[in-house]
């Protein structure tokens, strides 16, 4: 395998592309001043030439060939199984890229993710070819996904957005954050309430899937409630096909730490978190959304389900939790910042009520438990 080959890929991608071939059509974020988002900063945005874009992608071809003559080479027929990717993973010579792709393959999902942060600011004519050739060049593509802000959406019209789609890009990721224009203009947020509904319907008008992203939390204890009522508003203007929630953290990296240090943020606890959660969820109506709850940072990660039909079982799930004795709350955030719980329930569930009350004691051990919890919570961004 020839370990002078590689592309460029960037440091995000959602977690529901965990499995996805990542390509780097444009480098980092135009807008990067959102005072809650770690990433990008001290970073130059860039857009990638169609050459360069094509040159990666020729790279990632070259890589796929190469690995699938390895699994004819090794006996396995053209699969790529685990005697295949156990192979390139201990080769130190190759390139993460070449990894990515070798996984890519293994997974078999066919789903490709073009980072970074806004690749529709990409002319819609070159970013159709880029993405019209690597369908042409890989033939296992089957869907392509990138991120984009709701503001540049709202500048594409629905025709060069068709072109996009019928180019071969399926779906695009959005994060709304908030639908409360305060808010929005606190965070640096770069947009407003009208960009968002213009900027998702535009691309569910051209017939693209549209994933937006929800930051419970986000209004602190000041605009909780303003935030949860007007990001369900815009929502229900847009119907997404998902509406997925990112529960805020503070690391000290961000700009929010300053507002959190100097008392113009408060936040919100965990149990006034999934308070604000119902009463999103409450105020969502008229579509047909699937709601994700799919991050480790989230503290119930069942809160999920397609409206309107699952919305009765997200709030009794919700309702239970904050239903709990205040023990039996410390003991689930425990349970789920060990990364062992989905739900309350789980634990009596999966038989972890011993383990875990010896946790328990043990981290209570060791000072101020509601702190701990924070700082375990905090550490995952």
């Amino acid at each position: 395998m020839d370990s002078s080959l590689s592309f460029e890929q960037g440091p995000i991608r959602p977690p529901s592309e965990a499995k996805s071939l990542l390509l780097r059509f444009s480098r980092n974020c135009p807008w990067n001043k959102c005072k809650f988002c770690p990433v990008y900063k001290r970073r130059t945005f860039g857009r990638r030439t169609l050459e360069e874009i094509k040159a990666d992608i020729d790279a990632a071809t070259q890589m796929r060939e190469q690995i699938l003559k390895l699994s004819w080479a090794l006996g396995s027929a053209g699969k790529v199984n685990d005697q295949v990717v156990q192979k390139v993973f201990s080769n130190p010579a190759l390139s993460d890229s070449f990894r990515n792709v070798a996984a890519w393959l293994y997974y078999g999902t066919g789903n490709v993710f073009l980072q970074d942060a806004n690749s529709l600011l990409i002319n819609p004519e070159t970013l159709a070819e880029a993405v019209g050739y690597l369908r042409r060049s890989i033939p296992e593509v089957e869907r392509i996904t990138t991120y984009a802000r709701s503001s540049t959406a709202a500048q594409r019209t629905v025709e060069e957005l068709t072109l996009l789609r019928k180019a071969g890009l399926d779906r695009v990721h959005i994060g709304l954050e908030t639908g409360y224009d305060p808010l929005l203009k606190f965070m640096k947020k770069g947009t407003t309430a009208a960009k968002q509904i213009k900027g998702g319907q535009n691309i569910k008008a051209a017939g693209m899937e549209l994933s937006e992203y929800v930051m419970p939390g986000l209004g602190g204890k000041k605009w909780s409630k303003e935030h949860a009522v007007h990001s369900a508003q815009v929502l229900n203007q847009i119907n997404p096909d998902f509406i997925r929630l990112r529960t805020l953290r503070v690391p000290t990296r961000v700009e929010l730490y300053k507002d959190l240090e100097n008392g113009a943020f408060e936040k919100l606890s965990d149990d006034e978190v999934v308070e604000e959660i119902r009463l999103f969820v409450s105020c969502l109506e008229g579509i047909e959304s699937y709601v994700a709850s799919d991050h480790i940072m989230n503290l119930i990660e069942t809160v999920e389900g397609r409206l309107p039909d699952a919305k009765e079982n997200m709030l009794e799930i919700l309702d239970h939790y904050l239903g709990l004795p205040e023990k039996e709350k410390l003991m689930y955030r425990l349970c789920r910042r060990m990364g062992r719980c989905r739900e309350p329930r789980d634990i009596d569930r999966y038989g972890l009520r011993g383990d875990l009350t010896a946790a328990f004691e043990r981290v209570a051990a060791q000072g101020d438990v509601e702190d701990i919890l924070t700082q375990m919570a905090d550490s995952m961004v």
